[in-house]
């Protein structure tokens, strides 16, 4: 999506609020009939039955009916395209959206193509029952038949046109690159290359420690815990759009400069679960130590880092041009000789093979049998799976 700042007055603000109420209102309301569903009282509503009875609920109830009827119905689409989904088994169940926390709506139809250019800077979308909205023109407005209006925790409104942009086409140099995620390197690239991920400064995160501290002190629901609720939620949002920031720039430099490039297929959503407790079997009732607090903070430092954020847009970016690698053994394979052993990695930094003395930074070692794809055939796919204790053959290329 091509998403765009929102600037509403104040009370532009009230009545954005009051549409996002309405749609999660509706949503809920839906919910909560699918939710009633048993085999003894037969099926629940579909979108259409929902449709009349919101016609019905708008006649009744006044304050239901001040709102936009396409911003109604459009939450009742929603949640009937997400029940399909969940049925497919490609997204999760349906939650309930709470406010504060899920503030949005979307428009659809002739209604979303209301848009004026003021300027080089500026321009107006027309929203239902809230009228003419400024954003700021980032970027050239795509022609979309729908719109989302979303809010933040910070409090800042955006506008995202339902816009799927080309992939950045290839530079047709025939060059391949592989892509090591690391967590003090957040992407080190077979070239040579280092890149970081921009987060919070040393003073922002000693604001962001003391902030903390200071909120495990509130009473829970005071005014003073919602003020310091927000200034957490103000250093998030500034680490996270930093973190964004780097991986659109980062996807559309790689996309631009290689044809071809290959990661790691790594399981993130895995790798950043706490451990499992270890009941202590000779006290039953304790727990012997599982290291959750080191794991807590490696799991904090991966998504800090942003592992999965780059691949995600370099699959928009680079349709067709990138190619998932078996992570086994790259950071212990050496890239000249290809020899694989848990020693030639010194440290975390230093790569040092035992066989051949190769020396180099052991992220861009990694990176580089990454782009030679050692787990990939010559067709794209990967080699059968042999058993552990054979001993490591030589790589094919080096």
């Amino acid at each position: 999506m091509s998403r765009f700042r929102l600037y509403p007055t104040r009370s532009q603000h009230a009545l954005l609020l009051e549409q996002c109420g309405h749609a999660r209102y509706v949503w809920n309301l839906a919910l909560e009939q699918w939710s009633m569903w048993s085999s003894d009282k037969g099926p629940t509503p579909g979108f259409v039955p929902q449709c009349r009875q919101l016609t019905d609920a708008r006649a009744a109830f006044t304050w239901l009916r001040a709102g936009s009827q396409t911003v109604q119905q459009q939450a009742l689409r929603d949640f009937d395209q997400a029940v399909r989904n969940f049925y497919a088994g490609t997204h999760r169940r349906p939650t309930w959206r709470r406010r504060g926390r899920h503030e949005g709506f979307r428009v659809v139809g002739r209604q979303a193509a209301r848009v004026v250019k003021h300027n080089r800077k500026w321009g107006s979308v027309r929203i239902p029952k809230v009228g003419w909205v400024r954003f700021r023109l980032s970027r050239t407005v795509p022609a979309a038949k729908s719109y989302r209006v979303v809010r933040d925790r910070v409090g800042r409104w955006y506008i995202a046109f339902a816009a799927i942009p080309s992939p950045v086409p290839a530079p047709g140099t025939g060059e391949v690159v592989g892509a090591d995620r690391g967590v003090i390197v957040s992407l080190a690239l077979s070239n040579g290359e280092l890149l970081t991920c921009p987060g919070l400064s040393n003073r922002e995160q000693e604001r962001l420690r003391r902030l903390q501290r200071r909120l495990a002190r509130c009473r829970r629901g005071s005014q003073r815990s919602r003020r310091v609720r927000a200034a957490i939620a103000k250093l998030d949002a500034r680490a996270g759009d930093r973190r964004k920031d780097w991986v659109e720039k980062t996807s559309t430099d790689l996309a631009r400069r290689f044809d071809v490039i290959r990661v790691e297929d790594l399981r993130i959503d895995q790798m950043t679960k706490r451990p499992k407790p270890r009941p202590d079997d000779e006290h039953p009732g304790r727990f012997l130590p599982n290291r959750r607090r080191a794991k807590a903070g490696l799991n904090r430092a991966i998504l800090a880092n942003g592992w999965g954020a780059p691949v995600r847009r370099l699959e928009h970016k680079a349709a067709g041009r990138l190619q998932k690698v078996n992570p086994s053994y790259t950071s212990q394979t050496c890239s000249v000789c290809g020899h694989c052993a848990p020693e030639n990695r010194e440290s975390q930094a230093v790569f040092q093979c035992v066989a051949c003395g190769h020396q180099t930074h052991a992220d861009v070692n990694a990176a580089i049998n990454i782009a030679a794809g050692r787990a990939v055939s010559a067709r794209g796919e990967t080699q059968v799976p042999v058993s552990l204790k054979r001993e490591p053959q030589p790589a094919a290329s080096a």
